[in-house]
Formats: C-alpha cells, sequence, structure tokens
C-alpha cells in the first residue's frame, strides 16, 4: 500500500482504462489517509474527455473538505504541484485511456512526466478477461508501472486474474482490491492470505461477513 515519508510530498497517480472505478476508488483511499491517518492531500483531476467529469471529484473533496484541483495541461499538473509541495499525499485522478489509443497515452506520459518520482497504480477491474487484461498492462507500460490495484472483486467469483496478471507482469505488486462502492470502507490493502484464499475458494462473502 501506499507509504508516507514524513516530511515528503508524495504524489501518487492513478492510471487505466475507462469505468474500472478509479475516481471512487482515490476518494475511498482520500478518506483514509486524511480523515483516520490524519494526512494532508489534495485531490487532482484531469480528466478532459467526459463531460463533467470533474464533478465526481469536486464532490468528493467537499464532502471529505479535501481541496480538488482540475488540471487541463501537464504544465497545469506542474503547478500544481508546485502550488501544494507541502502536502503528504497528492493523488492524481487521471483520464480513462482506452489501451489502444497510442495518442492518449503519450499524453498520460507527458503528464507523469513533470514530477519526479510520480508511485502510478494501474486500476484493473476484477472482472476483465484475462486477455484484454494482457493487453493493458503492455500498452499503459509506456508509463512506469508501480503497483496494480484491482476493483470490483464484489462483480465477480473467479479471482485467479489477480495471480495471472502478477506473473504476467513481471511481479508487479498488488496494492489495493476493492469490494464495493461505499467510501470509505470498500477497499483494503491487498493480502497475499486473502487473495489466495479467494483465488482457491472463492469465498467472497465469508470474507466480507469476517471483515465487518
Amino acid at each position: 500500500p501506499i507509504q508516507t515519508v514524513k516530511g515528503t510530498t508524495k504524489v501518487v497517480a492513478f492510471i487505466g482504462p475507462t469505468g474500472v472505478g478509479k475516481t471512487t476508488t482515490i476518494a475511498k483511499l482520500a478518506a483514509k489517509y486524511a480523515l483516520i491517518e490524519n494526512k494532508s492531500i489534495v485531490m487532482v483531476g484531469a480528466d478532459t474527455y467526459r463531460i463533467a467529469a470533474d464533478l465526481q471529484l469536486k464532490k468528493y473533496g467537499e464532502i471529505m473538505g479535501i481541496p480538488v484541483e482540475i488540471v487541463m495541461t501537464p504544465d497545469d499538473f506542474k503547478k500544481v504541484i508546485n502550488k501544494h509541495i507541502d502536502k503528504d499525499l497528492i493523488f492524481f485522478d487521471t483520464a480513462g485511456r482506452s489501451p489502444r489509443n497510442k495518442k492518449h497515452l503519450v499524453e498520460l506520459k507527458e503528464f507523469l512526466s513533470v514530477y519526479s518520482p510520480v508511485e502510478t497504480h494501474l486500476v484493473i477491474s476484477s472482472v476483465t478477461k484475462y486477455f484484454d487484461a494482457i493487453s493493458i498492462i503492455n500498452n499503459f507500460g509506456l508509463v512506469p508501472i508501480h503497483r496494480v490495484l484491482f476493483t470490483k472483486l464484489d462483480e465477480t467469483k473467479n479471482y485467479g486474474l489477480m495471480l495471472n496478471m502478477s506473473v504476467s507482469s513481471g511481479g508487479i505488486p498488488i496494492s489495493y482490491v476493492t469490494l464495493g462502492q461505499n467510501v470509505p470502507d470498500d477497499i483494503e490493502a491487498a493480502d497475499p492470505g486473502v487473495i489466495a484464499r479467494l483465488i482457491t475458494k472463492g469465498d467472497f462473502e465469508s470474507w466480507i461477513r469476517q471483515r465487518t
């Protein structure tokens, strides 16, 4: 999971295809780090493709009392980072990109090149087909991928994708899994024992009962 160092700003970018739940996932993490761990946070949105895409992020920020910035260009993003360099965490909500659209992926790379280091989490839905997931991780590999984050565990009963993707990616670690829409509750740091249990037994409901 995301680690912070006192006195240091960490920039964390969430990338991935459309519809995987990046914005909701960021809201869950922002709530946990701001409200539970008392970290100073800003959420930055850069989705210039979906109509009113920034409204969802702004609404989450308003509810939680977390500042939200919207950027249109890589230079805007650089200015926002400099503005909030006193924060513990800067969460960057990128636009959903088609893994086949090279132009959009190049634009993403330009955003992520304005500051170093940026910790990048590739967000993948657990319901994604294996070969589509391979295509996603290969194409998004145009930018450095430091973690894989799996969403929508509550929408499938087949969890082998998590193991298969870890192996196929050469061992990129899994950071978090999400298991519903509730903010901030429905997210967990990846636990090897839990993932192994889900893969071998598929007892999602039993796991949910235990964690509550």
